[in-house]
């Protein structure tokens, strides 16, 4: 299980490391990945959106040049995954809506599709994912019919359980921060850590069964909490 931000660039990075390793894991065509709803910021009501720089710039008390060296320092890890990164002009905002259209696209079996497209239409592309009409073709894109994706972003009420009981999940395998990763609800992994440490955890949890404690995996790494606020590398 990997909880999800779609604002969270340790999310989209984590996600990339993850799959690294995953891919050198021998046993790989026999994990199955899912991806559970967090949000960074679930007080943030529907169309309240603000540019990442100035709500950086606030959340840490810079200036906005300093704000703009801190997303330079994220973009930098990205990149080096060989993701695209725009430094300038992302918004932020709820990503309520998102999370609960991952949840049609779970029931369709086309989530990673989409979450994939959602992270590189939020950090790469010019692309608002705190737009309905974004988000609907982002669904169809990952092969979701358009109408039933706009039916789902139309009723408030549609998968929100769904989202809510990640929540109160994560909450319960102690993850405050994301990004978050349980293998057989085992062994943990916090932060965006390197390719390799995800390889360890799964030989680990592939060897390791059963167990019941949750075991946590690797050291520090960088992260994004409840309160919207995501570490940064020092220069």
């Amino acid at each position: 299980m990997a909880p999800s931000v779609h604002a969270c660039p340790w999310c989209y990075i984590g996600k990339a490391r993850f799959e690294k390793g995953l891919a050198e894991f021998a046993h790989r065509d026999e994990v199955e990945v899912v991806h559970r709803s967090f949000e960074l910021d679930p007080s943030r009501a529907k169309g309240d959106t603000a540019l990442v720089i100035d709500m950086l710039a606030e959340k840490y008390g810079r200036s906005r040049e300093e704000a703009a060296s801190m997303e330079a320092d994220v973009a930098a890890n990205a990149q080096a995954e060989g993701l695209g990164y725009r430094t300038e002009g992302r918004d932020h905002g709820s990503t309520f809506d998102l999370h609960r259209l991952l949840h049609l696209a779970k029931a369709r079996g086309r989530q990673d599709e989409l979450l994939t497209l959602a992270y590189r239409a939020n950090f790469a592309e010019e692309r608002s994912v705190f737009d309905d009409e974004v988000l609907v073709a982002l669904g169809v894109e990952a092969g979701l019919d358009g109408d039933e994706a706009r039916a789902v972003l139309a009723d408030p009420g549609a998968y929100a359980d769904d989202v809510r009981d990640d929540e109160r999940e994560a909450a319960g395998l102690g993850a405050n921060a994301v990004p978050f990763f349980v293998f057989d609800r085992r062994y943990g992994i916090s932060g965006g850590q390197p390719s390799e440490v995800f390889v360890q955890a799964l030989e680990q949890a592939w060897k390791d069964r059963p167990a019941t404690a949750l075991t946590p995996v690797g050291g520090d790494a960088a992260a994004c909490g409840t309160d919207g606020a995501c570490e940064v590398p020092q220069s």
